[in-house]
């Protein structure tokens, strides 16, 4: 009778971290493929701080599958979304025309990404911010660090319920949207997107919501309970390692 109360005790003392493991998303070898790819070797030394294998797995990225990416930057997650889609799959990289002006060493390095043969399935989109479009239905939408720019002037203060519903009509039936950013105060809403570049996830999940998208799951891959919110991003004393919310969203299939 002891020693069963003990191991219950001990099954008790103990989910937390086995829970937090049986609950995140299994590699594919697709992903370890596409990770281990030579010619990112450039990138390697930030896959461990960025996770990045555990969000390609969260994305549920599959080869085959069509990818809009919204705001590259260097490619970096291009290069692996573009291993793992494969010949069969393309990704379209989305490079407002607004964003350009304030980045134009970022849409030379994209451009010139697509145009290497080694990434033939990644073409560069460049078109406003308020009128996101892909030429036909993609699989998955993903933002990394920029769901945060739209509603800011310098993007034209694009309404971001304007841009998810346009991902929503961008997706496929059961297509996925997946927003990844800074973490704001909660409570603070956009107050922060153009001063500390950072977004209250609560309205991230509203917005999205509001959109026709169910929320499926979130990922704490990114979290950082040491970072106190009230900081810009770029603060030498958190810049790469700020709290970061990974959400992922459904379009219904019916």
């Amino acid at each position: 009778m002891r020693l069963t109360v003990l191991a219950a005790l001990l099954v008790l003392a103990l989910p937390s971290v086995t829970l937090a493991e049986a609950s995140a998303p299994a590699v594919s070898d697709a992903v370890a493929k596409a990770v281990a790819d030579p010619a990112r070797q450039a990138d390697k030394s930030d896959d461990a701080r960025r996770k990045l294998a555990q969000v390609m797995a969260f994305t549920e990225v599959k080869p085959g599958q069509k990818v809009l990416e919204l705001i590259p930057g260097s490619g970096y997650f291009t290069r692996v979304f573009s291993a793992v889609v494969g010949a069969q799959g393309h990704v379209f990289a989305v490079v407002p025309n607004e964003y350009a002006k304030v980045d134009n060493e970022g849409i030379a390095t994209i451009k010139a990404l697509a145009a290497n043969p080694h990434y033939a399935n990644v073409s560069v989109l460049t078109q406003p911010a308020a009128m996101l479009r892909a030429p036909e239905s993609v699989d998955l939408v993903f933002t990394s660090q920029n769901y945060h720019d739209y509603p800011d002037p310098f993007m034209g203060k694009v309404d971001p319920v304007t841009l998810d519903r346009q991902a929503f009509a961008a997706l496929k039936p059961g297509g996925v949207f997946v927003v990844i950013d800074h973490v704001a105060p909660a409570g603070s809403g956009m107050s922060d997107t153009n001063t500390l570049h950072r977004i209250d996830p609560a309205i991230v999940k509203t917005q999205v919501e509001s959109a026709g998208f169910v929320f499926d799951g979130e990922s704490d891959a990114l979290r950082n309970p040491a970072d106190p919110h009230d900081i810009k991003v770029f603060d030498k004393s958190i810049r790469g390692h700020t709290d970061q919310f990974m959400y992922r969203f459904r379009k219904p299939a019916k």
